[in-house]
Parts: structure tokens; sequence; C-alpha cells
């Protein structure tokens, strides 16, 4: 056995993963590299019907709640936010209901998306985000 080689082997293997561990647990945290931001100046209203209510839960994808909204000639993917925030506010969404949702229009991954800041459901009505975008399950940690 060579200590002075195995010292070697576990001082890079260190430094390695105090170099690594940083970003990796940002990303971690921050739910995925490469994820949009809210975007005032491409705000938009849209109202339609939901075709489909879906909890994404992959750490890999955009986690949360997201809805199929049909709004006349398009089907936009609805991004809202984590499901477990609409749960605490006690907010239900469910194919079929009527909606208009307040957001920021981007293209994601090829597809007209919409980061809602505000969803209105028959008389409930749900603020997801203030008007720079910032999230309100966050409470402005980000900035």
């Amino acid at each position: 056995m060579n200590i002075n080689r195995d010292m070697k082997i576990l001082l890079v293997l260190t430094v390695a993963l105090g170099i690594a561990s940083p970003g990796l647990a940002q990303r971690r945290m921050s739910g995925g590299e490469g994820l949009p931001k809210y975007d005032p100046s491409t705000e938009a209203t849209v109202k339609g019907t939901v075709e489909k209510v879906t909890q994404d839960t992959s750490p890999m994808g955009w986690p949360g709640t997201h809805l199929a909204l049909k709004t006349g000639a398009e089907t936009l993917d609805v991004h809202l936010g984590p499901s477990a925030f609409l749960t605490a506010k006690k907010f239900e969404i469910a194919a079929g209901d009527q909606v208009e949702v307040i957001g920021s229009r981007i293209e994601y991954e090829g597809a007209d998306t919409l980061l809602a800041r505000e969803i209105k459901n028959g008389d409930k009505i749900l603020i997801l985000r203030n008007a720079q975008g910032i999230s309100q399950w966050s409470a402005g940690r980000r900035r």
C-alpha cells in the first residue's frame, strides 16, 4: 500500500467534490438549469378551457402543476407553480374548467408556454407571482 499515492488520490477527490458540490446544490435548489424566468414585458391575458392538469415531479423537468389550456386555435402549456403551493392555498383546478390566466408568454423547449402570475377559476383567484414575476412560494428569496 502506497500511502503517499492514496493521500494524493484522496486530496484530488476532495478538491473535485468541493468544486462540484455548490453547483450541483444550486441546480437542485433552483429546480434545474435553463428554466425560463418570468418576463413582465411578455405578459398576456388568456382565457380558455383546461384540457388536462398534470403534476410534474421530475427533478430533470419543470416541477409543479401544469395545465394544457385550449384558447381557441391553440393549446398552451401553462405552468402554475409548485403543486404543494396550490394545495396549501386550497386552489383546485380540473379538466373542463374555464379559466383566465395572466402570465409571461414564452417559448420553452419549442412550445408556447405561459408562466402564470395569476389564475382565475370561477370566483376564485390565485396570485402566484407579483408584477415583477417573483413567486409567492419563494417569498422573494431569489432577489
